[in-house]
């Protein structure tokens, strides 16, 4: 396999014109001798809004499937990695300079840990960025930690799923991410803890654009009904994977 970061971005026609500044973003990161990596941008659709948008670089692999959601166009996407770990990248987000290099350093340091994430800071409509307190300390996630932090502060983890970087075999032995509407990528975060040790690096590693067409933005993502079913299926998951102590790498229990 590749020594390879395989970045997989899900998009549908409403933040296609994000995508230039995702690869510019991509473009500054720098990686150790021998690595590179590759961008699956999926389409959550199959319509002629997205294509235009994409970047014109060889490192850019860009498909369509029938629409499913992001965690559904993530998945297929999944299909095509062709490195050992993955990195989750919203076309409306960016990367932070370093980013991918401090991910990389993280696991390829502790053959034990399974996922890394990074500080966040929210990128406003004026350009300015902002910040939010709580975030953990930096250095190791034991297991359990986001899951038990989650459902004590009304399901709002300390690491932010929109940074995750993951070990692709672990993420594929996982399903990927889940099949809801919204919230698969918490989804995702909190199976992770649940089998794994991860990685918090206090430095920053993605900026969190807020727009009025993001998805957490719309009225449906905090219904109450939903919201709730959403929440139980994500803990139901993370609880049963605990319960039944699979673990990464197999065998090790440092939590």
């Amino acid at each position: 396999m590749h020594r390879r970061i395989v970045i997989i971005t899900a998009v549908h026609a409403p933040s296609a014109h994000f995508l230039a500044d995702a690869h510019t973003s991509l473009c500054a990161q720098e990686l150790p001798p021998g690595w590179d990596w590759h961008w699956l941008i999926q389409e959550d659709g199959t319509t002629d809004r997205v294509a235009p948008h994409v970047p014109d670089d060889d490192r850019i692999t860009f498909r369509q499937g029938r629409p499913g959601g992001p965690g559904v166009a993530r998945t297929i996407a999944l299909a095509h990695a062709d490195g050992p770990y993955v990195k989750v990248l919203d076309a409306d987000d960016q990367l932070a300079p370093g980013a991918l290099a401090r991910d990389l350093a993280a696991l390829e340091a502790d053959h034990a840990l399974g996922w890394a994430t990074s500080r966040v800071l929210d990128l406003l409509p004026d350009g300015s960025t902002a910040g939010f307190p709580g975030d953990p300390a930096h250095g190791p996630v034991e297991r359990g930690e986001v899951l038990e932090h989650w459902a004590a502060h009304d399901y709002r983890a300390q690491v932010h799923p929109a940074t995750l970087f993951v070990r692709r075999e672990l993420l594929v032995a996982l399903g990927g991410w889940m099949a809801l509407p919204a919230s698969e990528d918490t989804g995702l975060l909190l199976a992770l803890n649940s089998v794994a040790r991860g990685w918090f690096s206090s430095e920053v590693g993605l900026f969190y654009r807020k727009w009025e067409g993001q998805v957490t933005g719309q009225a449906a993502h905090v219904d109450t009904a939903e919201r709730a079913a959403r929440m139980a299926v994500v803990e139901a998951r993370a609880r049963a994977l605990d319960h039944f102590a699979w673990r990464y790498p197999g065998g090790t229990d440092t939590g």
